[in-house]
């Protein structure tokens, strides 16, 4: 609502409140109906933020222009701490620059479609070993976790 001043220090609240955009991804909010223009904005820890554009053009600038970022900002995931347990972890995502060439998108491109293919390979494969849905064990939390990880992913 307040206006940025590129003169005015940011303060603390400013940067309490600001959101990582890392591994983030900024797409039209078609499942919201209750106002237009609006953007939905998922971030790493899967928190969801709506935002209202003045107009249809403005929103998909602000969707390119977040996605542009976002994806300058998301180096590839550092693989998941190894453990003794079997137990499912989400790797950790860091909020690095990419080391990916910024100018060539083509290689951001193959790089994104090679990530694309490997998680759905792997929710594949995961899907291929479900666990009783009845049960109310840590096998049945993890699974569920890992498939809802890979279907945000």
């Amino acid at each position: 609502q307040d206006e940025y001043k590129p003169d005015k220090d940011l303060s603390e609240v400013d940067l309490k409140n600001a959101i990582r955009v890392h591994h983030a991804l900024a797409t039209k909010a078609s499942d919201y109906s209750k106002k237009s223009n609006v953007l939905k904005l998922k971030t790493a820890d899967w928190r969801v933020f709506l935002f209202q554009a003045p107009s249809k053009e403005e929103m998909l600038s602000w969707i390119l222009r977040i996605n542009l970022v976002a994806a300058i900002f998301s180096a590839p995931a550092f693989p998941a701490a190894i453990c003794s347990m079997k137990k499912f972890c989400r790797p950790l995502l860091p909020s690095s620059m990419t080391k990916l060439c910024q100018e060539m998108w083509e290689e951001q491109l193959r790089s994104h479609e090679n990530k694309m293919k490997q998680i759905a390979d792997e929710l594949a494969e995961h899907k291929l070993h479900p666990v009783e849905k009845s049960l109310k064990s840590k096998e049945a939390e993890e699974y569920r976790l890992k498939e809802h990880y890979l279907i945000f992913e």
